[in-house]
């Protein structure tokens, strides 16, 4: 192993593996750590028999024209990956007895279905398209946010526009404020809505996400946007970037598993262990290193060398969501025909369903089988405190929980799945190796947003932060735009220029 690249990124999810490749790509030398033996994190996959099962992610945004998905791979000149438009994005049971709410791909299509769902509802949603319009334009311009430096500030200034100028005034309010603006705020139904799909997205219910941020993801699901599927699996997007990564010499290190950070007077020494029945210690020095893990992980990584200010900070962040999720597999003639690929549900125990189905033929499961994954959030901490016994009680009740709802919602009883397990925040803790198993990124409500948010620089010199914690967070999208801002800081640092191709909709 070479001992001293420019480079070390630690996390082989979307967002380090965009992050290594995007350097490599620049000609500086790259390592890529991953503690697990394959990359992907949160959206990686993993099989059981014929069935392949998308560990968290099951639906992608950024493949459209503009997107920071396409736009990555259109730099590594690599094909899209073979994906379909979700149409609907989701299908949304609020468990009232009436019809459930189709989020349509076409906009005319959604805005019927929104007034007969919700009406009167329609300045809310004109509000929401006029600051996703303003936000959606801005991110294009790839602006650095929060900044924390002079040239953090020079690249953001150029991007602001009169549209985001107004829309700043609201940078403080939450969705819910939206709603009272608008005269929606007795609309129960639609804050009931709202809370389900901002909880996907933005780890918060309306009265606790950014304005401007949920304006944006209640957007996604619309042309020229749009959600998709992959065809077999989350892990292509992976398998692209690793391509990619490859291609521009950088190395990838599975079963690596960086254990401290060590900040030298010429740059970081990592430090960590390499799986085998005996593990191996590995020490590699570099200029450089980014993060694509938790913030949560830095106290541990970094022992006694955090800024107190900034140590104080990362304590103070409230715990992002774990999850629990119930992966099954079941004949596809016991499904409506109709069977959407996204679904949620209004459920009390253990909580409300996020319920993905795969389709007849995108190599998931057998012909004339579907694999079905149903997720709960769920607080993660006290799932570590269980003894053993009060833990298996606690995936029983979870698992029959989650069942019946998907009775409820699918009409599948307990005794017709071909397969089923149940996966904890104890789990995922062991495949992602994050801290007590966290499935989401930072929260984000009006503090942790945008210029409020943590900043990928950090106040140690060449280290760096990108991934779900990080500005614009969640979802693939997301964390593939955090590395590229944290790419373009740490290139400029070096004297270099980092700029992705775009469209003339996102140059504007």
């Amino acid at each position: 192993m070479q001992t001293h690249p420019d480079v070390v990124v630690v996390g082989a999810g979307i967002a380090g593996l965009s992050a290594a490749a995007l350097l490599a790509k620049a000609g500086l030398g790259v390592h890529l750590l991953e503690a697990h033996h394959q990359s992907g994190g949160c959206a990686g996959t993993f099989r059981r028999g014929p069935y392949t099962f998308d560990v968290g992610a099951t639906q992608v945004a950024g493949l459209e024209p503009g997107g920071s998905h396409r736009r990555l791979l259109e730099h590594f000149q690599l094909p899209l990956p073979a994906a379909t438009p979700l149409d609907p994005a989701c299908v949304v049971d609020l468990g009232d007895g009436r019809p459930p709410v189709r989020i349509w791909r076409d906009p005319a299509r959604w805005a019927t279905e929104r007034e007969q769902q919700f009406p009167g509802s329609g300045r809310f949603w004109q509000l929401c398209s006029a600051l996703h319009q303003a936000n959606w334009a801005f991110a294009g311009r790839d602006p650095v946010l929060p900044p924390r430096s002079p040239w953090d500030l020079a690249q953001l200034l150029p991007t602001l526009r009169p549209a985001n100028l107004a829309s700043g005034l609201l940078i403080t309010a939450t969705v819910a404020d939206l709603l009272m603006l608008t005269g929606c705020g007795s609309d129960q139904r639609l804050r009931r809505f709202l809370d389900l799909q901002l909880r996907l997205y933005s780890q918060e219910p309306a009265d606790r996400t950014a304005a401007l941020y949920g304006a944006t993801v209640l957007a996604m699901g619309q042309e020229p946007l749009g959600l998709w599927h992959l065809e077999s699996s989350m892990q292509v997007l992976s398998q692209q970037l690793e391509q990619a990564l490859a291609a521009a010499g950088g190395q990838l290190r599975l079963g690596h598993r960086v254990t401290q950070l060590e900040r030298t007077g010429e740059g970081w020494v990592v430090h960590g262990d390499v799986h085998g029945e005996q593990p191996q210690p590995f020490a590699l020095a570099a200029t450089d290193v980014v993060l694509a893990l938790p913030v949560q992980s830095l106290p541990d990584l970094l022992p006694g060398q955090l800024p107190g200010g900034y140590r104080r900070r990362l304590a103070s962040l409230p715990d992002p969501s774990g999850a629990v999720v119930f992966y099954g597999a079941v004949d596809r003639s016991l499904l409506q025909s109709d069977c959407p690929a996204h679904l949620q549900l209004d459920w009390a125990e253990p909580g409300s369903l996020f319920v993905s189905v795969s389709r007849e033929g995108d190599g998931r499961a057998p012909a004339g089988q579907a694999t079905v994954i149903a997720s709960v959030f769920t607080p993660a901490r006290p799932w570590f405190a269980l003894s053993r016994q009060a833990y298996g009680q606690a995936k029983a009740e979870a698992l029959a929980g989650i069942q019946r709802g998907l009775q409820r919602q699918l009409g599948i009883a307990p005794n017709q799945w071909r397969h089923g397990e149940l996966a904890t925040p104890r789990g995922f803790a062991r495949w992602t190796g994050r801290p007590f198993g966290f499935v989401g990124g930072l929260g984000q409500h009006p503090s942790r947003f945008g210029p409020f948010g943590l900043a990928s620089r950090t106040p140690l010199p060449g280290l760096w932060l990108c991934g779900d914690s990080i500005h614009p967070g969640e979802g693939t999208a997301g964390v593939a735009l955090s590395a590229l801002m944290a790419c373009r800081q740490l290139l400029a640092r070096r004297g270099q220029v980092l700029t992705l191709g775009t469209t003339a909709e996102f140059g504007r």
